[in-house]
């Protein structure tokens, strides 16, 4: 079993907890978040690693979403709460580091809480702006390293478990990459110790 089929074996088993585990994080941590990323999307919009859905109630009415995860549990799960949110989602399996879809096809790219689990984020960030229009935005939300020293060291101590059970980095932060990629950063929040980001960024025209 490869590094991918490893990885989307145990997020297949952990969906039916996932919303339960991550309650109290939703609001302790990262309260407002999702309403923050997604109230700023607009037109064709590309969610990456949509697991259960829980941004889906988070979108403008105008908003026209599809959906992408790498896990079939996580997917079905999303589209039973967009069939009980009544909200017209595209939703499928695919994998961000090889994204489905022709370039400049999306005005706006979100992810939340998923950059810490791709296995390259670089090449991820590759492709969401290659799917990206000139002009584009992307939307992040994460878990990011602290810039506290102590929080840091304990972050990399839990980083040892967690990227073995479901591939998940506790100390790893996008904007650097974002940037490094050619986006042009419009807003960033750290929050939280320095342990939460909130990141928009623009494909230049």
């Amino acid at each position: 079993m490869d590094q991918g089929d490893r990885l989307r074996r145990g997020w297949d088993q952990y969906a039916p907890r996932y919303d339960r585990d991550i309650g109290f994080f939703e609001r302790v941590q990262f309260r407002g978040g999702r309403e923050w990323v997604c109230g700023q999307a607009s037109g064709e919009v590309l969610e990456v690693a949509v697991g259960t859905g829980l941004n889906l109630a988070h979108y403008p009415p105008e908003a026209r979403v599809t959906g992408i995860d790498f896990s079939p549990a996580m997917l079905e799960l999303a589209r039973k709460r967009a069939a009980e949110l009544g909200r017209d989602v595209v939703l499928m399996r695919a994998d961000v580091q090889a994204l489905p879809f022709a370039d400049g096809s999306f005005d706006t790219v979100v992810c939340t809480l998923g950059m810490c689990g791709f296995p390259d984020e670089r090449v991820a960030i590759a492709e969401m702006r290659r799917v990206l229009r000139p002009g584009g935005r992307l939307l992040l939300l994460d878990h990011v390293g602290s810039h506290h020293k102590l929080i840091w060291w304990g972050q990399r101590l839990l980083e040892r478990m967690t990227v073995r059970m479901l591939g998940d980095y506790q100390t790893r932060r996008p904007l650097p990459l974002v940037q490094e990629a050619g986006f042009v950063i419009e807003q960033s929040q750290r929050l939280k110790a320095g342990t939460v980001e909130r990141l928009a960024a623009r494909k230049p025209a």
